[in-house]
C-alpha cells in the first residue's frame, strides 16, 4: 500500500493560513516643549500680615515689569550667594548656581550712589527703626522729631527689613530695605539708600545670611 503523505497545509487543496499582519508601531510624536510659568506675581506681592504689622498689597500690574522679582540669565560672572546692585539698570542681583540670578528691582538715591565697589551685609534686621543721619537732619529740619529714631512700622522708610552694608569694617550708613512707597522702585529718589518693595526685601532676607558679600557697580 502506497505511504500517504502528510501535508502540513492543512485540509486537502487548501493553502496554510497567512499570519495575522501585526499593526505597524505608530512613532510617538515628540512632546511639546513646555513653556516656563510665569511668575505668580499676585501670590508674591499679595498683602501680608508679619511681625504684627499689615503690609499692603503691591499693585503689580501698575509696575514697569523688569523691576518685579524674577529669574534671568547671570549677567554679572560673581560667584553664588552675591549680591550685585546695578545703579545704571536699577536692578540688584543675588547670584544663584547654574549661570542664574535673581533679579530685583530698586530704587536710589537722587545722585545716585556715592560709592561703588566691594562691601558686606554686616548684619539684617527684621521691621528695623529708622534714625535718620545728623546731615539729613540738617538738610531737612522736619526730621529733628526722629532724631532717636522712628519705630517700625508700614509707614517707616526702612520698611520691613533692612540689610546693613558696611565697607573695610565701617558702616557705610547705606541700607538695602523695604520701602513704603512702592512706586519709588525703579526710580532716583530720597536718599542714598537701596530701596526695595517690601515683599521682595522680605523674600531677599530670607535667602542671605550676615556677611554676605556686596558689589556697587
Amino acid at each position: 500500500m502506497p505511504r500517504q503523505s502528510i501535508s502540513l497545509a492543512g485540509p486537502l487543496g487548501t493553502a496554510p493560513p497567512e499570519p495575522a499582519q501585526q499593526p505597524l508601531p505608530v512613532e510617538a510624536a515628540a512632546p511639546e516643549p513646555m513653556a516656563p510659568a510665569s511668575p505668580d506675581y499676585a501670590s508674591m506681592y499679595a498683602a501680608v500680615e508679619d511681625g504684627g504689622h499689615a503690609l499692603p498689597a503691591i499693585p503689580f500690574a501698575k509696575v514697569d515689569g523688569r523691576f518685579l522679582r524674577q529669574i534671568v540669565n547671570d549677567p554679572t560672572g560673581e560667584k553664588p550667594g552675591t549680591l550685585v546692585v546695578n545703579t545704571t539698570e536699577k536692578y540688584l542681583y543675588l547670584v544663584l548656581e547654574d549661570g542664574k540670578a535673581m533679579r530685583y528691582g530698586v530704587g536710589l538715591g537722587r545722585q545716585g550712589y556715592s560709592w561703588k565697589g566691594r562691601a558686606i551685609v554686616q548684619w539684617k534686621r527684621k521691621w528695623p527703626t529708622w534714625t535718620p543721619p545728623s546731615a539729613m537732619i540738617r538738610r531737612d529740619p522736619k526730621l529733628e522729631k526722629w532724631r532717636q529714631g522712628m519705630q517700625p512700622g508700614v509707614t517707616n522708610p526702612l520698611g520691613s527689613r533692612a540689610l546693613y552694608i558696611f565697607k573695610d569694617g565701617v558702616d557705610t550708613l547705606y541700607r538695602i530695605h523695604g520701602s513704603p512707597d512702592w512706586k519709588s522702585i525703579g526710580k532716583s529718589a530720597s536718599s542714598g539708600c537701596v530701596r526695595m518693595f517690601n515683599q521682595d526685601v522680605m523674600d531677599l532676607y530670607d535667602r542671605v545670611p550676615g556677611k554676605t558679600p556686596l558689589l556697587v557697580i
